[in-house]
């Protein structure tokens, strides 16, 4: 079981086999692309879900924000005056078709629904493009420390 919902994501996405490896707190140094950076950006109450709030025992559902970032290099130099495209075009949708309505089974808290809410591409320095996949994660609010393994 992983101990957020950003490694139950992970999980997910590097069992599909597509070779990107992801990571929660940064790229390895000297990190090939193309690779992944999951981070959690909100956690909000959905109030139109939640119980009532009158009683303590009341499930308390959330919506939490994630995004999955993917890092390619925009193009491969191949001479001295002429370079290649070596972006995988379509791999971004694949990545967000993957995450919408899974499941997430190694997350620590049952997870209600995964919704791919937008994909924005954002060329960088270097030569890269960034691909940011925005990811609502509905889950109730968990009531106890998960610590990992």
């Amino acid at each position: 079981m992983a101990a957020t919902t950003e490694s139950a994501i992970k999980a997910h996405l590097e069992s599909l086999g597509s070779g990107v490896p992801f990571f929660r707190d940064g790229p390895r140094p000297g990190q090939a692309e193309p690779y992944g950076l999951i981070e959690s950006q909100d956690i909000t109450i959905n109030s139109a879900a939640s119980g009532d709030f009158g009683d303590p025992d009341a499930e308390i559902t959330v919506i939490e924000i994630v995004t999955v970032d993917l890092i390619q290099r925009a193009r491969t130099k191949v001479s001295a005056r002429l370079a290649k495209n070596s972006e995988r075009y379509g791999l971004a949708e694949t990545i967000a078709v993957a995450l919408h309505g899974c499941q997430l089974p190694d997350s620590p808290v049952p997870v209600t629904a995964v919704r791919v809410r937008g994909i924005d591409r954002f060329p960088i320095a270097d030569n890269r493009v960034r691909h940011s996949i925005t990811v609502e994660v509905h889950r109730p609010l968990s009531r106890a420390e998960v610590i990992p393994a």
